[in-house]
């Protein structure tokens, strides 16, 4: 699109981290390098072989992933020749799969011998094999996306013009994405006459593929000069790895000197400039930012409602307060989340409330108990909202690390989930909370759902066990402007609304969830925090039976 791309090699991590930052300013306009070049020199050299394709292909597939992992930019994979047509067609699945934008295929015979080194061999392939292996390679592609592009060695081998002009053509007719013209003369002459001769074989074939250089040897030769000569990709293609091997050469050289590695400093980016580069400073800022969350996150439990479905094991107490091997679930919870240095905790109750005595704890009192739900008992502590908070079912048992899922949320809203519920016999008979999620209609083999993506469609007790796709546990994250959505639409709804309201007869006996299901259908973006154990409901005396087993 650009018309011309400026490529610079990457060999590692931290190497792709720099040529991805890497600008210079020329008056009010920003140079940057276009793409990164996965070299099989340099790749090798870093490893300490020689370039003679002697580094196996899952090596260079890794040192591959660790580029993308850190670059935005497009990656040029350094093909070599290929080897077999078979496993060039292996190479070409792996590539396209991992997002690498091209890759380059030399036509020498493998195993190659690197072209800048005087007196080695240079076997060219014969002109049909090659067209073969592009072909091959062109009809496992799933898509347009990834570049096959032919690269030329008839001038390091010394076979001439001729011979590259007629490489060159059969290669585009069989397919080749583009064409990479090679030398090791220390002028540009022969890379201008190929050039010249190119642009006479496109008009006679009636298409044109970009044009690709790697000035090395010639490298007095300026990118306006290439463009001027119809060069689209110039690709610095190993100076990342050389600067760096001479960068250490001097260090290593002043620290013997000196017996000390002061005088090495100034050869040396500072530690710091190091974590920076690498991310170690975010890591760091958001480490601040967690412990800031955690010390200022509020937790408010509901726990207002009597659980008559219980009435027999309970005695007349709260469901929260029924106690399991000597602590009761309130207790429990609380326990849980000073652990992980949460400690403003609300506690909504209404129904036996004089029986409530767990510590360190705000309470709050839900007058109208009996005829109210949960979402009612919630909102009794609507002063507690002002910034990010969670809200807990009363009713269930849980494991710090459920809660540092929650912390580490950069959601407004999510709900936390169980994807493993329908394999817990003892929930066959439960009216559940249930989950249909967004990600389960837009499946595909290359798509990985990440955290944000996979997002609540629908919410609630009523839904069909054989369409949920989760069981929600009770445990919901609201930001600041989470909760300031939150306390809006409530305050609407208690202004405006009359009658049913979903799942529930009206708002007053309406759940949590059933709030949930109103901001998403606002618009409102509900998140799913996805886990599969850690936790359980005490909904009935099996359940009982089950966690009194469980939790000491």
């Amino acid at each position: 699109k650009k018309g011309f791309a400026r490529i610079i090699e990457a060999h590692n991590g931290i190497s792709a981290l720099i040529a991805n930052d890497a600008n210079y300013m020329a008056g009010s306009k920003k140079i940057e390098f276009d793409g990164i070049w996965e070299s099989s020199l340099t790749d090798s050299a870093s490893k300490g072989y020689p370039d003679a394709e002697i580094i196996s292909f899952d090596s260079r597939m890794e040192n591959t992933r660790q580029i993308l992992y850190v670059t935005n930019k497009p990656i040029i994979f350094d093909g070599d020749t290929g080897g077999e047509a078979s496993h060039f067609e292996y190479m070409i699945k792996i590539l396209e799969m991992m997002g690498v934008s091209a890759v380059i295929v030399e036509d020498k015979v493998f195993p190659k011998r690197n072209r800048l080194e005087d007196g080695t061999r240079q076997d060219l392939e014969d002109p049909k094999v090659f067209t073969n292996k592009i072909k091959r390679g062109k009809k496992v592609l799933l898509s347009d996306d990834l570049m096959i592009i032919a690269r030329l060695e008839s001038l390091i081998a010394g076979w001439g013009q001729n011979d590259a002009i007629k490489r060159a053509k059969e290669y585009l007719l069989a397919g080749a994405d583009g064409i990479m013209i090679h030398s090791k003369q220390k002028t540009p002459d022969e890379i201008f006459k190929f050039a010249e001769n190119y642009e006479k074989l496109c008009k006679q074939i009636g298409f044109r593929k970009p044009l690709v250089c790697v000035p090395t040897t010639y490298n007095l030769v300026t990118e306006d000069e290439l463009i001027k000569r119809g060069f689209n990709i110039v690709i610095y293609a190993n100076h990342l790895l050389r600067a760096s091997a001479k960068s250490m050469e001097n260090a290593c050289q002043v620290i013997l000197a000196n017996k000390r590695s002061f005088e090495a400093d100034p050869l040396c980016m500072p530690v710091k400039e190091i974590f920076k580069k690498v991310g170690f400073l975010d890591i760091k800022e958001k480490d601040k930012k967690m412990i800031k969350k955690k010390s200022s996150i509020k937790v408010i439990i509901p726990a207002a409602g009597e659980a008559k479905e219980m009435k027999d094991l309970l005695n007349n107490k709260p469901k929260a307060l029924l106690d399991i091997n000597g602590k009761s679930i309130l207790q429990r919870q609380v326990d849980t989340l000073s652990k992980c240095k949460i400690t403003d905790i609300s506690v909504i109750r209404g129904y036996e409330k004089e029986q409530f005595k767990v510590e360190n704890v705000k309470y709050y009192d839900n007058k109208k108990f009996n005829s109210t739900f949960d979402l009612s008992s919630l909102f009794c502590a609507k002063k507690e909202m002002e910034g990010s908070f969670i809200s807990i079912y009363s009713d269930i048992i849980f494991d710090e690390s459920i809660i540092k899922r929650v912390l580490d949320c950069d959601q407004d809203i999510a709900v936390v989930v169980d994807h493993s519920y329908k394999y817990h016999k003892h929930l066959i008979d439960k009216k559940l909370d249930l989950v249909i999620s967004k990600e389960s209609d837009n499946k595909h083999y290359r798509k990985m759902a990440l955290p944000f993506e996979n997002r609540v469609l629908r919410i609630g007790n009523k839904i069909d066990k054989n369409l949920a796709n989760y069981e929600f546990i009770g445990i919901v994250y609201f930001s600041k402007e989470g909760a300031e959505n939150l306390k809006k639409t409530y305050m609407d709804l208690e202004n405006n609304h009359k009658g049913k309201f979903h799942e529930a007869e009206s708002l007053e006996k309406a759940s949590i969830t059933d709030m949930l299901q109103e901001m998403i259908d606002m618009g409102f973006e509900v998140d799913i925090i996805e886990i599969n154990q850690g936790w359980i409901e005490i909904h009935n005396k099996k359940d009982y039976e089950i966690a009194s087993k469980m939790v000491f």
